[in-house]
């Protein structure tokens, strides 16, 4: 279908956190915008505030009208949607043109030059940092983004720039749509093996998306990484670390709350950069954006104020309560290794506090693969409180439950199990110094109430 014969977008799954943003800019461009999502939401009633026709029953009276012309509607779907759902099985029996999430963001992505963050984790905080910098700065941007920007208080930004900011997700392979000018690999540990199967064709699939990157363009790659590059010919490589790398940090200063230090890079060293999110990891995150801020074109200056001004994503080291007396956090990490840098990084904040994390696992594949890794990085917590696993798009797998993890905790941990419905009691209850909520499941519903208990201590 031609971009021009589109009259209408319906998305199956309008509420997922990359589905809307993708609404957004449809609705910008004043075409019609409508889609089905199972639960009401924060996004979802935004999304209706600003035009579109949301329902959430799997109904087709309930498909609005306007969306029901198959040679002017475009359908738009996520993986996460069952094969067999009723209103997708429609648009794909009768003749519209039904696209994944991630071949919609390949289109946008080929019309301007796409600054893209890939990476098992890190991906989110550092693909919406270099939106930010882009944004504030003369060159601008636009943005599509997997969490919602706490200075924007969107997930998505739209401007008349050529410059596209863009997260990468490997998951189902989306990655592979899209066509880069710049992009980021921030980290390879295998994950989504359910998807992948294996290690190797996970780190495969990395290699193919560096192939994508267009003659001319750039690749930032972490390094240490077990993957091997793919690029054109044509595509300059640049490597990364914390302390190493092309770029890299030097003279990192940590104290009294706040991360000051200096950027190494080869297109020009800026002085004393400030977090304004100051936990360690986003140390790494910043050196990665402010590659991707400079290639295209930011100034020393425009980019020294964008980190200091970064106010961070929600649910990404989302600091709810930071006072003397105690710190609550909500964070996303929900792979092995995304916790173990969530809790160094708050460990280096608060070296002599305990630290109690409450753990949902996200998916029944992922804790059955990756059980012993998870109950080593949550073993450097001083308390693990462990929930039901947060099923998503699964079905129990018998055997597979979170005292697989429970049974793994290095011995003399504090640790115990609870179901979602005994949190706020938990919380009442307990004693916390420095408290972390961990998962990419629910667990965030609970955050507000978990804040106003604290408070109220």
């Amino acid at each position: 279908m031609n971009a021009n014969d589109i009259k209408a977008v319906y998305f199956v799954g309008i509420g997922g956190i990359g589905m809307s943003a993708i609404a957004r800019y449809f609705l910008h461009k004043g075409i019609i915008v409508g889609g089905y999502d199972k639960t009401p939401s924060e996004l979802t009633e935004r999304l209706k505030e600003e035009g579109a026709f949301v329902h959430y029953e799997e109904n087709l009276s309930l498909i609005p009208t306007e969306c029901k012309d198959p040679n002017h509607t475009l359908v738009v779907y996520t993986p996460a949607i069952p094969k067999e759902h009723q209103e997708l099985c429609f648009f794909q029996g009768n003749g519209f043109e039904v696209q994944k999430r991630a071949q919609v963001l390949g289109t946008l992505s080929r019309a301007g030059k796409a600054m893209c963050v890939a990476g098992t984790h890190g991906k989110t905080t550092t693909s919406t940092m270099a939106a930010h910098l882009m944004h504030q700065s003369h060159v601008d941007c636009n943005a599509f983004l997997g969490g919602i920007s706490k200075n924007y208080g969107t997930n998505y930004i739209l401007s008349d720039s050529e410059y596209i900011a863009i997260e990468a997700d490997e998951f189902d392979r989306s990655f592979h749509w899209l066509t880069p000018f710049a992009t980021v690999i921030t980290a390879t540990d295998a994950d989504h093996l359910d998807i992948y199967g294996t290690k190797e064709a996970y780190l495969e699939s990395f290699r193919k998306y560096t192939s994508l990157i267009q003659p001319g363009g750039y690749l930032i790659l972490h390094e240490n990484l077990e993957m091997t590059a793919d690029v054109q010919e044509g595509v300059t490589t640049y490597s990364y670390n914390r302390t190493s790398g092309d770029f890299h940090a030097e003279n990192i200063r940590i104290g009294n709350g706040e991360i000051f230090f200096d950027f190494i890079s080869p297109l020009g060293n800026i002085s004393d950069i400030q977090l304004g999110v100051p936990v360690s990891i986003n140390i790494e995150n910043g050196i990665a954006a402010m590659a991707l801020a400079q290639i295209a074109g930011c100034t020393k200056d425009e980019i020294r104020e964008g980190m200091r001004s970064f106010q961070g994503v929600d649910r990404r080291f989302d600091f709810k309560i930071k006072n003397e007396r105690i710190a609550f956090l909500s964070d996303y990490a929900h792979h092995p290794q995304e916790i173990e840098q969530s809790i160094r990084s708050v460990r280096e904040l608060y070296q002599d506090r305990k630290i109690t994390a409450i753990f949902q696992p996200h998916l029944y594949t992922r804790t059955r693969d990756f059980y012993k890794e998870f109950a080593n990085s949550l073993s450097l917590l001083d308390e693990v409180i462990l929930v039901d696993i947060y099923p998503a798009r699964e079905l129990p797998i018998p055997g597979v439950t979170s005292e697989l993890i429970y049974n793994n905790l290095r011995e003399g941990i504090q640790k115990r199990m609870c179901h979602k419905d005994e949190i706020l009691d938990i919380v009442r209850t307990g004693d916390f110094q420095v408290l972390i909520t961990l998962g990419a499941g629910d667990i965030d519903n609970y955050v507000p109430e978990i804040t106003e208990i604290l408070n109220n201590k």
